[in-house]
């Protein structure tokens, strides 16, 4: 099983706080995670160099293709695995987007334009308005993981309230994305480490817990190591956000600004999914 990994910042960056409530192609059963995949990577050699310009932006690497070994190697039953980075050589990094609140039809034409990976971790109360903004962002390949029903503080809510924030967010994406999330993402980060956690994670079907090593704000990312650098296998977490909440900037600029990161210190993009094996045993 993986070493627990420790995680230094909250969903967002900052001290817990509320967040606001706010015909695709065969879905890929093989692949793991479970959200529906187009069967090929969506990794960013599909875009033109016109594309990357339309938004301003330099192309990023070529992903390799995704390792037939998968570093990420999870059981069906017992204990879950907490992580925040995936062990691997590959110089990819991977991107993921928590809560669903900003729903900009602007960041579904850009991926659609760039076809970059990433996965969503998304939380039930703040999308139920709109479950059908990210099917076509599922449609790319993208993968659907469960966030919890309305975004707590996981340590101070009680074993069967930390049961149902998982269960309940579960059974709702199921139902409307049409496959089990394979993960889990506790807001802020918060609870990772307890039993109480793992426990309730265990019985509602996730069977890994992600954390995250980056956090992208506004134009910078924020890291938790001295260097400030990416490395290989790190695992960055952004938020669907818009000018309300990134002082005035849009989504699609402030992911530009990720990429941009990501881009200036030679990494490409991969899907977390495709580095994690189907659970065995």
């Amino acid at each position: 099983m993986l070493a627990l990994l420790t995680v230094v910042s909250g969903c967002g960056g900052g001290a817990p706080a509320r967040p606001r409530t706010q015909a695709p192609p065969a879905q890929d059963t093989a692949a793991p995670g479970g959200t529906a995949s187009t069967g090929a990577s969506p990794a960013a050699p599909g875009a033109s160099d016109a594309a990357w310009a339309k938004w301003g932006l330099k192309p990023l690497p070529a992903a390799p293709p995704a390792p037939a070994d998968k570093p990420i190697k999870l059981t069906r039953t017992g204990q879950v695995p907490v992580f925040s980075a995936v062990p691997t050589s590959d110089r990819v990094v991977f991107v993921t987007l928590d809560d669903g609140a900003e729903k900009d039809p602007k960041f579904v034409a850009m991926m659609n334009d760039l076809r970059v990976p990433f996965s969503m971790f998304l939380t039930r109360d703040i999308i139920s308005g709109d479950y059908g903004y990210f099917k076509p962002l599922q449609a790319l390949g993208n993968h659907i993981q469960n966030h919890t029903v309305d975004h707590p503080v996981m340590s101070k809510a009680s074993p069967e309230k930390q049961k149902s924030e998982v269960c309940d967010d579960q059974t709702a994406l199921t139902r409307e994305y049409g496959t089990p999330p394979l993960l889990f993402r506790p807001p802020y980060g918060d609870g990772a480490h307890t039993a109480a956690l793992n426990t309730a994670v265990q019985a509602c079907g996730p069977r890994a817990v992600v954390l995250w090593r980056e956090t992208m704000q506004i134009h910078d990312m924020q890291y938790q190591t001295a260097d400030k650098k990416l490395r290989p296998g790190d695992i960055i977490l952004a938020h669907f956000r818009g000018p309300k909440d990134l002082k005035g900037e849009t989504m699609t600029a402030m992911f530009g600004e990720l990429l941009s990161r990501i881009q200036e210190q030679g990494f490409a993009v991969a899907r977390l999914e495709d580095y994690v094996a189907a659970p065995t045993g």
